[in-house]
């Protein structure tokens, strides 16, 4: 396994500064966020170190050159998006950016892209399992077609009320997995599997990885700390950030020895990558550079 990092903590940054501090740091690889350029509509969204409108053979032979020289791999062109939103102008749009992501995938020979499947808030799981149906065979057989793999972040999106009732990423337990690979039986349609979602949810985060160990084509090292105290408060009904908050891996509730010894045990090889969401860490630029090193050291104990 190569240890590596999300870039999307590194917002404001160029590229060049983004994969010059995950070198110095430590990191053997990079999760490169490939948004559009515009205003985020979120946090960690909107950032993009890799413009994946530029085609050209200098432009991909200068990023493929620069991370070679810094000793670090692209491990994925990240983007996630809504490709099931109730507005079909803004579901089009995220559909027609996250093609042109794949296809610079396979351009630059990262044959990679982490995303989301998306969700229509106001439906039901049903309704969206039919949209589902629509929306992405084609977008899997253009990967198939460009020799991509395509692995589905296990994050809901529902954290606050600008995503309830249902969230904005149907693609959240390991039972809806199974209907959505049925839909789709492609070797090139997977996971990015992060633990920590699964710990606010109440689902075991080290079973699904023995079960869909030959769909697991990337994983995140995030943590989540669920407040007992909050929790008890608001219940499980409330909106999820009443009572948990994402944390740098290491200060949460995920047991990281238990995950990753789950992950040599399936034989897993692939890229690992820290995604920072903290906002404890969030206070400066050093601040943020400092739980980017802070999530090396740990991590790297599990990760050789």
């Amino acid at each position: 396994m190569k240890l590596g990092i999300v870039s999307a903590i590194y917002d404001g940054f160029t590229f060049e500064e983004m994969i010059d501090h995950a070198s110095a740091t430590g990191y053997e690889c990079v999760e490169v966020a490939c948004w559009p350029q515009g205003k985020a509509e979120r946090r960690y969204a909107g950032v993009s170190h890799i413009d994946v409108d530029n085609t050209s053979e200098e432009y991909i032979a200068y990023v493929k050159d620069y991370c070679a020289k810094k000793n670090i791999t692209i491990s994925s062109l990240a983007f996630y998006p809504n490709t099931m939103d109730g507005d079909l102008a803004k579901r089009q749009a995220a559909i027609d950016h996250l093609k042109k992501v794949i296809n610079m995938s396979s351009l630059m020979g990262v044959n990679m892209v982490t995303t989301f499947i998306g969700r229509d808030q106001t439906k039901t799981v049903e309704e969206n399992l039919e949209i589902f149906k629509e929306v992405w065979p084609p977008i899997i057989k253009l990967a198939e077609e460009k020799g991509v793999k395509v692995a589905i972040e296990n994050c809901p999106m529902l954290f606050g009320a600008d995503q309830w009732p249902g969230g904005q990423n149907l693609f959240t337990t390991p039972k809806l997995w199974r209907k959505m690979f049925e839909l789709i039986p492609s070797d090139n349609f997977g996971i990015n599997y992060d633990p920590s979602h699964f710990i606010w949810q109440q689902i075991d985060y080290v079973k699904p990885l023995y079960e869909f160990k030959d769909k697991i084509f990337h994983v995140h090292y995030k943590d989540i700390k669920v407040y007992e105290d909050k929790l008890n408060d608001v219940g499980i009904m409330a909106y999820p950030l009443e009572y948990m908050s994402p944390k740098l891996p290491g200060l949460g509730d995920v047991d990281w020895g238990k995950y990753v010894s789950a992950l040599t045990d399936i034989g897993y090889e692939g890229p690992t990558c820290v995604e920072v969401e903290d906002k404890a860490f969030e206070g400066s630029r050093e601040r943020i550079l400092d739980s980017c090193v802070l999530s090396y050291r740990y991590m790297r104990q599990f990760v050789i």
